[in-house]
């Protein structure tokens, strides 16, 4: 098992102004798992840079957040539809 990584993540996206995209190529990443905060905004800007990469993208929908429960919603419907982004339960990513 590999060490954890910590990159700081300076605005929306986690790609954005990071080495994330060459770190993950580096380690064979084959899917990110998007948890944390702000659904509408962090999580859909980041899968929406993840799914440019040809990242494939799952959403525990229990193990994000957002500001505005309605915009929270329709993110997730957008990165389900347009994305291709797997929403699932936190439980179901785990062994």
């Amino acid at each position: 098992m590999m060490g954890s990584r910590v990159i700081t993540k300076v605005r929306h996206s986690a790609f954005y102004s990071t080495p994330l995209s060459y770190l993950l190529s580096r380690i064979g990443t084959k899917r990110l798992i998007l948890t944390g905060q702000v659904t509408e905004q962090c999580i859909l800007y980041t899968a929406l840079d993840a799914y440019v990469r040809h990242i494939p993208v799952l959403i525990p929908t229990d193990a994000v957040a957002h500001i505005d429960a309605e915009l929270g919603k329709a993110a997730l419907t957008m990165m389900e539809q347009n994305m291709e982004a797997e929403l699932t339960l936190a439980a179901d990513c785990l062994g």
